[in-house]
């Protein structure tokens, strides 16, 4: 995603098992690369984890972008 991942929107390179295609790859983004997973993060299910994901997005959105 060349101009970045707008919040709410799947990455392009999630594959349908949710891996990332271009783990390992240089042209993976360094803020994937410094991603470190945590249980707080991933939860016991997707659905947490996505809940979790959302609202880290929320919390770091620009001024006025929902």
């Amino acid at each position: 995603m060349p101009d970045g991942k707008p919040a709410g929107v799947r990455c392009a390179q999630l594959t349908p098992d949710n891996r990332c295609a271009i783990f390992g790859q240089p042209e993976r983004p360094e803020v994937c690369n410094r991603l470190r997973p945590s249980q707080e993060m991933c939860g016991s299910t997707a659905e947490e984890a996505m809940r979790y994901l959302e609202e880290l997005e929320l919390l770091t959105a620009p001024e006025g972008v929902p």
